[in-house]
């Protein structure tokens, strides 16, 4: 080989390995964000409030980011509350501690202190959320989570125009910390949000509230991607935009099968992208986007719309602002407020991709099988005290009819330190200790018991998960939601579950990955999950007050044997109790 050659291979080999230490624009990144958490004056219904935020933003502000990337979140508290953030639906792998519910992976981050929480995102891209997970506080401390492709990925759907948060909301003109104390006290059920929002305003249909309105303009014969995330405290809400379809493409950060719809159901905690495809030409009227309740309990309820304009731009200067405000305006056929028809249908339609680049990767085969139950009950009122629950007792909630008990010291650093001992029990059952027609006729005794159990699994347990509702004091739909893992949704039904004959039925092919579900009302509903990832998981309703009245647990995942396989240790400026 002559000079000339092997300089130009050592040229080459050269190029090759600058190109090894020079960061690729397509690798991930991290990215950092500072979240002050303070009070901030804010006016809606023409009534202002104290509120707690985040840099004084209601909603807060949005974190962007791409799969792949790492993020370091600064949270600095300057409240008198003690605070939790939690990123709704990131997995957190081997990384409970970035995870934020209190008293589960963390003590509260108290007033003066900072914590930085730190995670990679893993396996997801679309849309999820964050909020605070102490107390009521996500009633105004929440924002979006857009999660990109990797640089060099694309979308399995049409690429959009424009990308859209659609964030509802639940508005209070009284203080929620002052709401669930007096609900707790008394034992009752806690007053009903005000109004109902999205991206934080309530819209022409409330009081005062005609200059409070979120106005989405777009362009004729474009394709827009609304990014939507329910975020209110307590309801499940049907979400329809006038004569317009819209496309389903994501949910929960999973890409799914695209399926059309007028409306969409989405309960608190629940995420999806769907594609608004605007009308080709300039229609001469503006729409309606509305949001109300799905009820079924037996309870009082916010029983109002939120409302906001789609409005499009026209090319022609024919159309002064007077003559726009002039336009027809087209208001959408919502389902009624109980049409548990239409919501059993609408969760069957979401199905995985189930393709090569992005397989449903079901458990076919089963190592444990649990089934527990989930609805409301009863505690006995407080000596000297008159209550205000049924019968004079006090409403709790429970799974499997033990109703949760907040322990003093975050259950991960009980775990990791292995002092639990008088933190939580590890004896969870599998089954109901009773059995009994759980959606017929309601049993005399209505009490739960008391206590702080975990369910333990073995690192990489295959898990099926029979959730039943239970008509105790009344059927009711509860979003359920699993921290720390996705799950699919094979089977769902009502009555009871029927071991014998309802897996027949189970889609163990394509079915939806999510991170919160629905238990129907009166019904029940199975997931697949794999314990593949280390630390205590939390689940619980995502009806707030379900879960402050104990309708919540959590899971002990254990350590598998390799070194990617253990719980991480905890950052030293985890916060102590």
């Amino acid at each position: 080989m002559d000079a000339s050659a092997s300089q130009f291979l050592l040229s080459l080999a050269s190029m090759a390995l600058l190109l090894c230490l020079i960061p690729d624009q397509a690798q991930a990144l991290t990215r950092h964000y500072e979240f002050s958490i303070k009070m901030q004056n804010v006016t809606r219904l023409c009534h202002t409030k104290s509120i707690v935020t985040v840099n004084g933003k209601f909603p807060g502000p949005r974190i962007v980011a791409r799969e792949g990337d790492r993020l370091l979140v600064k949270v600095t508290n300057h409240v008198p509350n003690n605070i939790t953030i939690h990123w709704h639906g990131i997995r957190q792998l081997g990384n409970g501690w970035a995870d934020g519910p209190a008293y589960i992976t963390q003590c509260p981050i108290q007033t003066g202190q900072s914590y930085v929480y730190n995670f990679t995102i893993v396996g997801q891209r679309g849309t999820l959320l964050w909020h605070a997970h102490i107390s009521w506080l996500r009633a105004t401390l929440y924002g979006p989570m857009i999660i990109l492709p990797r640089h060099n990925e694309s979308y399995p759907f049409v690429k959009p125009y424009k990308q859209v948060p659609i964030i509802l909301g639940e508005w209070f003109n009284g203080d929620t910390e002052a709401i669930i104390r007096q609900a707790l006290k008394t034992g009752g059920g806690p007053n009903v949000s005000d109004a109902y929002t999205i991206n934080g305003l309530p819209g022409p249909l409330y009081n005062c509230s005609a200059k409070d309105t979120f106005k989405l303009r777009v362009k004729p014969g474009k394709i827009y991607l609304l990014r939507m995330i329910n975020a209110a405290l307590n309801d499940e809400l049907f979400f329809s935009i006038a004569n317009h379809n819209l496309t389903v493409v994501d949910a929960d950060a999973v890409y799914i099968k695209p399926f059309e719809t007028d409306t969409v159901l989405i309960a608190p905690g629940q995420t999806m992208n769907v594609l608004l495809r605007t009308k080709p030409k300039f229609p001469g009227a503006t729409f309606f986007m509305a949001a109300r309740p799905y009820v079924t309990g037996l309870g009082t309820f916010d029983n109002s719309t939120v409302a906001g304009i789609l409005e499009y731009e026209s090319e022609s200067r024919n159309h002064s602002v007077t003559s726009m405000k002039k336009l027809p305006l087209y208001k959408p056929n919502l389902p009624s407020l109980n049409d548990t028809s239409f919501a059993t249908s609408f969760a069957k339609k979401f199905r995985s991709l189930a393709t090569p680049r992005f397989p449903a990767n079901v458990p076919q085969k089963i190592d444990k099988r649990f089934l527990f139950t989930v609805g409301l009950g009863t505690n006995p009122c407080d000596q000297n005290q008159t209550c205000q629950g049924p019968n004079g007792t006090k409403f709790a909630a429970s799974v499997s009819n033990i109703s949760f008990v907040e322990p003093r010291t975050a259950l991960l650093q009980a775990h990791f330190t292995g002092q639990s001992r008088g933190v939580y029990s590890p004896n969870f059952p599998f089954n109901p200790l009773d059995w009994f027609n759980y959606t017929g006729n309601p049993p005399n005794n209505t009490m739960v018991t008391n206590g702080t159990k975990v369910m333990v699994l073995p690192f990489n347990t295959s898990v099926e998960l029979v959730m039943q509702d239970t008509s105790i004091l009344g059927a009711e739909s509860h979003p359920l939601h699993l921290h720390g893992f996705n799950f699919f949704v094979v089977g769902q039904g009502f009555g009871n579950y029927d071991p014998n004959n309802d897996p027949k039925s189970f889609n163990l092919v394509d079915p939806v990955e999510r991170n919160t579900v629905g238990v129907p009302a009166g019904g029940w509903v199975v997931i697949r999950f794999l314990a593949d990832n280390p630390g205590v998981w939390f689940m619980h309703c995502h009806l707030e007050i379900h879960t402050s009245w104990g309708l919540k647990m959590a899971w002990l995942v254990l350590d598998g044997k390799l070194p990617n396989q253990k719980l991480l240790p905890p950052p030293s400026d985890l916060p102590k109790c």
